[in-house]
């Protein structure tokens, strides 16, 4: 080799395929440890956290109530402070109507169940007996939860004020985030860089309409199969039908596992007032109503707001459930909406650059 003539390069390493996927590889590590980080502060938090996720649905699911009354001249504190007391009354009603049904059928479904292990045991001999012991404990749980109840007897103080302060705190997110909710995408353009400020904007907005959409065609889906059940259930003439379809009406918020649990408590109930007969045809009845949802009220309603595929809602249903538990699962579509709808507007702002 001559003086200033340039040192052969040594060939790299790995091949070009390798590096790629080498590189996409610490891409995709470093968002899920982000991801990760995120979600165990989110967890530690949660005393704060988890207030303010559930009052954003619930000002996502009250904002039309709430534009409403700016329609009809109401001051914004008014129209947000009677849309908060809509609120409650929705959810102490439904409480009421829920607590009721369940104190006023545990302990006959605990008997039904002590009858049926009876039978079992008659017929089969000893191995009947461990369901009866099983089933005499959920009788008397039942009526001891009966009686509690019409007791007023709230065993687990600290659980209670917990639960009482984080519902003040949700109550008064909520009042704050739709009296002043319109003035949260100018603070987002302040804090924002110059160049970045047109996609922060349309995420804002756009994650916003998902989490209203999704709130809006879940609680006309719910309204719709609490109806139904609550009539076949009354055909049936199963005691506390109103209450079941209230449950019903709750337990739609949590995609799935929600409508089985719920539909699960009206067969025992159907099971516990008239036998076998009354429980085939309760879960008849559930089993039509899902069937219709998931053909046609699902498709038909949740993809005009929220498109996102069957199987991605059973799994961030499943591992919301698995991460935060009940909150996780009621928080966890939501969330996925909210991403899903993030990633489109970063995904179309280089377009929308090109062509504004």
């Amino acid at each position: 080799m001559t003086p200033g003539d340039t040192p052969p390069r040594e060939p790299p390493l790995l091949p070009r395929p390798a590096r790629s996927a080498a590189a996409w590889s610490a891409v995709i590590l470093l968002v899920v440890a982000v991801v990760a980080g995120l979600v165990a502060l989110a967890f530690v938090l949660r005393a704060v956290t988890a207030p303010l996720a559930i009052a954003i649905l619930g000002s996502a699911l009250l904002h039309p109530l709430y534009g409403r009354m700016l329609r009809w001249s109401v001051p914004r504190s008014w129209a947000a402070g009677l849309t908060c007391v809509a609120l409650v009354a929705l959810i102490a009603g439904t409480m009421w109507v829920l607590v009721r049904t369940i104190s006023d059928n545990a302990a006959k479904i605990g008997a039904a169940l002590t009858d049926a292990a009876g039978t079992l045991r008659d017929k089969y001999g000893g191995g009947g007996d461990p369901a009866a012991e099983a089933s005499d404990g959920l009788h008397e749980l039942g009526g001891r939860l009966g009686e509690s109840i019409a007791n007023g007897v709230v065993d687990g103080v600290g659980i209670a004020v917990q639960v009482v302060s984080g519902g003040v705190l949700v109550l008064a997110l909520t009042f704050f985030l739709l009296r002043d909710g319109h003035e949260l995408p100018g603070v987002v353009r302040v804090v924002t860089p110059r160049r970045h400020r047109d996609t922060a904007d349309r995420i804002l907005r756009r994650s916003f309409l998902a989490v209203a959409g999704y709130m809006r065609g879940t609680t006309i889906i719910a309204l719709i199969d609490a109806t139904f059940i609550a009539i076949g259930l009354l055909v049936l003439d199963v005691p506390g039908a109103p209450g079941l379809a209230a449950l019903v009406f709750v337990g739609a918020y949590v995609p799935y596992i929600g409508a089985f649990l719920s539909g699960l408590l009206a067969v025992l109930v159907a099971f516990a007032d008239g036998g076998l007969g009354k429980a085939l045809g309760a879960l008849g009845v559930v089993l039509a109503v899902q069937l219709i949802e998931g053909t046609f009220l699902q498709p038909g309603i949740q993809s005009r707001t929220v498109a996102l595929h069957p199987a991605v809602v059973m799994g961030a249903v499943v591992a919301g459930g698995a991460v935060a538990g009940i909150l996780g699962a009621l928080l966890a579509v939501p969330v996925v909406a909210v991403l899903v709808s993030a990633l489109a507007v970063v995904r179309d702002a280089p377009v929308a650059r090109e062509t504004g």
